[in-house]
């Protein structure tokens, strides 16, 4: 089935949309495919060997490793919602997918990801206790407020990506299945809708999405004023504290920067390109670069993966 009839067999209301942000080449299409193999791969046994080390390294059994064990587990479903999608419309002659399917995508996405934002200041949270209050830190963050903690970046998370998805699925189409992006995302949906400038709709939608990721970043921000407030105070005490907060540090610039960026820039057709780059930043290579960071900023994390090589390669390790 072609574009133009696919296009024009869902006049009344689209059963599916056509992803137009792939190149029409098919060596580009091999060239994506293969990068985004590698990217999926990595991302997925890097995020894998970080919860299993978390999980068998009693060293790591604290609070601040718990969230970490968390977010590894988010970034392996987040990249997981757009990347075997995209994998297999790299080499597909069809680049589609169902409305049920598309609006799922988005509930998804934006549920991990609004998870993971408020994950991310639960660590920062954790981290200016560890910091500022460390003698009364143990009681407060217990293991019970750390379930609490992840518990409702979940619940927080799911409740306002099902409120985004609803709204998504309420807009009208009028017979418009074309998608100018690599997946499903709601500002191309508002883009493909024939009314993108109900203001109610998208008005309700920037909301929920900006109170999630602003409300997150606020919350990152000030404990972090907090943090290096005591660590200006209190001098070389808390300096080698502050060092563990470097890897988290980075990748909460990461992610923050690049979905700020990303959602700030207009989406329109001049800067397709520019778009598309941005959403394979923040959707992809973030989840891929998160274990990356942690493993070479993190001594306890390289120590456990050490000890882990040394017990399972004693002979080349004992060998001179």
């Amino acid at each position: 089935m072609s574009p133009k009839s696919l296009q024009q067999g869902n006049l009344s209301s689209p059963t599916m949309f056509l992803l137009l942000g792939f190149s029409s080449t098919y060596r580009a299409q091999v060239t994506l495919c293969l990068c985004f193999s590698l990217i999926y791969l990595v991302t997925v046994l890097g995020n894998l060997l970080i919860v299993t080390l978390i999980w068998l390294d009693a060293h790591l059994h604290s609070p601040m490793y718990f969230f970490l064990g968390h977010l590894s587990f988010l970034d392996i479903c987040y990249s997981s919602v757009t990347l075997p999608k995209i994998l297999g419309d790299s080499l597909s002659p069809q680049k589609t997918i169902s409305f049920v399917g598309c609006i799922t995508q988005i509930y998804f996405f934006l549920c991990f990801g609004g998870s993971e934002c408020i994950l991310l200041a639960a660590m920062a949270y954790d981290r200016y206790l560890a910091i500022y209050q460390p003698l009364h830190y143990p009681a407060l963050m217990s293991k019970k407020m750390c379930h609490c903690l992840v518990a409702i970046s979940w619940l927080s998370g799911s409740f306002s990506s099902l409120i985004q998805a609803f709204l998504t699925a309420c807009l009208p189409f009028c017979g418009s299945n074309m998608v100018d992006h690599l997946f499903c995302e709601i500002p191309f949906l508002l883009k493909a809708s024939c009314n993108p400038n109900a203001l109610l709709n998208k008005a309700a939608l920037y909301a929920l999405a900006g109170t999630i990721a602003m409300g997150s970043f606020l919350l990152t921000l000030v404990s972090y004023v907090h943090i290096i407030r005591a660590v200006l105070q209190k001098g070389a005490g808390t300096q080698r504290a502050f060092a563990t907060c470097t890897s988290h540090l980075t990748v909460v610039t990461l992610f923050f920067g690049t979905g700020a960026i990303a959602y700030l820039v207009p989406h329109s057709s001049g800067s397709k390109d520019i778009d598309e780059v941005l959403a394979l930043l923040y959707a992809i290579v973030t989840p891929m670069l998160n274990p990356i960071i942690y493993s070479l900023r993190n001594s306890e994390v390289k120590g456990a993966i050490g000890k882990a090589l040394h017990k399972h390669c004693p002979a080349q390790s004992e060998s001179p």
